[in-house]
């Protein structure tokens, strides 16, 4: 399969080892890390534990894959790397990827995403 074209990659660095890490990602993007489902409008296409994650999803308008990468950077800090790559074909392609991409409202959802993981790898404050 030919690869899709490359959207973007959003990054964030966590102070967490790539198993703790690897676990928020899977609680944010599929509920539960035992029996990882992912969202609506998504398959899991890859699953290596503590190293990738991807989605994989089409509609009518686009073909996409969204892509988590962690690199361990020590033994208590660890990179997540969010990439997109999508295919929009035919004029309603090029307006959906106008209204999704282009106007940042896709760098804003990354975004979220990223700081929800990153608040799943916090401890909770007992008050």
């Amino acid at each position: 399969m030919e690869r899709l074209p490359y959207i973007d990659e959003h990054a964030t660095i966590l102070d967490a080892d790539a198993a703790t890490t690897w676990a928020a990602v899977l609680r944010t993007m599929c509920t539960d890390p035992a029996a990882p489902r992912p969202p609506l409008g998504f398959a899991i296409g890859e699953c290596t534990p503590r190293q990738r994650l991807v989605l994989k999803g089409r509609h009518p308008f686009a073909v996409y894959e969204w892509i988590f990468e962690l690199d361990e950077l020590g033994p208590h800090r660890t990179r997540v790397r969010s990439q997109t790559w999508a295919d929009f074909p035919g004029l309603h392609g090029k307006i959906y990827r106008a209204l999704v991409i282009g106007s940042g409202g896709h760098a804003v959802a990354v975004r979220q995403t990223l700081k929800r993981i990153g608040r799943q790898v916090r401890p909770l404050t007992v008050r």
